[in-house]
């Protein structure tokens, strides 16, 4: 017979509160198995998404955080209890008169069977039925991937030349201006797409030349550079290649190039479908989502930069606002900052940064 919270005794838990050695009821009917690793896993922000749990039998049930569980004294007829005083079984005196019927026989001479292998069904005690284990549903199939076909990376052109001379070639027009300057120097001497701060100094010259020089195309040029590099896992890797396409993406459409700006776009958001695991993608799909209607636009420190009069420190703050309204307007927008407010917002930041 199947053994579930319905025809067994159990009590019910806090998720947070599970550890190694209690008996957790999986989902669907069956016995309560035994707990034999419990890992927390959190969502981007530092708190506790959800348990994957993992019982002695090998097999594993993942529990939103903050849901209670149904735990029970163990397998039905494995004669395991978890020590809470939860395990079906008879009294002491109960017991005592079964040992010595196992031992030499009952009243009546005949075998008499140990009361903590009699099923739940066959002692006065039931409990009411529970709910199986709480787990948030999961999506039937993974997310389909939203990256740009061959065609659509045709239009990004090939750079002219290799990348330390098209970054030459970029900063040859502004003389004079000694932030371009350090930085193509810099790269001049080599590129390695590997290095995180060689990825770094890239988006930082093409954010100059667009913002600050007003010069899309050389800024383009210099942002393909990073374009077409995939996403190989590495976040911080990826943050400069992230601003790029970001500043890609603004500057054709700004330019009518709809169709260029939408392959960036895709790009910047081709990273977000490769999760596997169905279960994690939604739950990443719910941070991302909850962090693109709260975004971070540095309010308090430009607004305490102004009291202070510190017009420097407030230029920095407005130009890592410019750069997270650009990563929202290539992100298509979200629920509290729609795509007609982006433009406003961002036209507002390039004028205080280029005064």
């Amino acid at each position: 017979m199947t053994h579930s919270p319905a025809s067994e005794q159990y009590r019910e838990k806090q998720a947070g509160d599970l550890q190694p050695g209690d008996f957790v009821y999986p989902p669907g009917d069956g016995p309560a198995q035994e707990i034999r690793s419990v890992e927390t896993q959190h969502d981007d922000y530092g708190v506790a998404a959800l348990l994957l749990v993992t019982t002695f039998d090998g097999g594993s049930v993942r529990i939103a955080a903050g849901s209670s569980v149904p735990v029970g004294s163990g397998v039905p007829g494995s004669g395991v209890g978890s020590g809470s005083g939860d395990s079906t079984g008879t009294s002491a005196g109960d017991s005592g008169d079964s040992a010595g019927a196992a031992s030499g026989g009952g009243a009546e001479g005949g075998p008499t069977e140990d009361p903590s292998l009699s099923t739940p069904a066959e002692t006065d005690h039931e409990a009411p039925a529970a709910p199986a284990v709480v787990v948030p549903p999961r999506p039937e199939t993974p997310p389909v991937a939203t990256g740009p076909g061959p065609e659509e990376l045709a239009l990004i052109p090939e750079p002219h030349g290799t990348p330390e001379s098209v970054v030459v070639g970029a900063a040859a027009g502004h003389k004079g201006k000694n932030g371009v300057q350090v930085l193509a120097d810099r790269l001049a001497k080599g590129i390695n797409t590997k290095s995180g701060s060689c990825l770094r100094d890239l988006s930082d010259l093409a954010f100059d030349l667009c913002v600050v020089l007003r010069d899309p195309d050389k800024a383009l040029e210099v942002a393909d550079l990073l374009n077409v590099l995939p996403f190989d896992g590495n976040l911080d890797r990826w943050a400069s290649i992230e601003r790029a396409l970001a500043l890609s993406s603004f500057i054709c459409r700004e330019s009518g190039q709809t169709d260029r700006a939408a392959v960036y776009e895709k790009l910047l958001r081709a990273p977000e479908s490769q999760e596997e695991d169905p279960f994690k993608a939604r739950i990443n799909a719910r941070v991302r989502q909850r962090a693109l209607n709260e975004p971070n636009l540095y309010d308090k420190e430009i607004f305490r930069a102004i009291d202070n009069g510190n017009r420097e420190a407030e230029r920095e703050w407005r130009f890592l606002r410019l750069e997270a309204l650009l990563f929202l307007r290539a992100h298509g927008g979200s629920k509290t900052l729609a795509g007609d407010e982006l433009t406003r917002r961002i036209a507002n930041e390039l004028e205080s940064v280029r005064a």
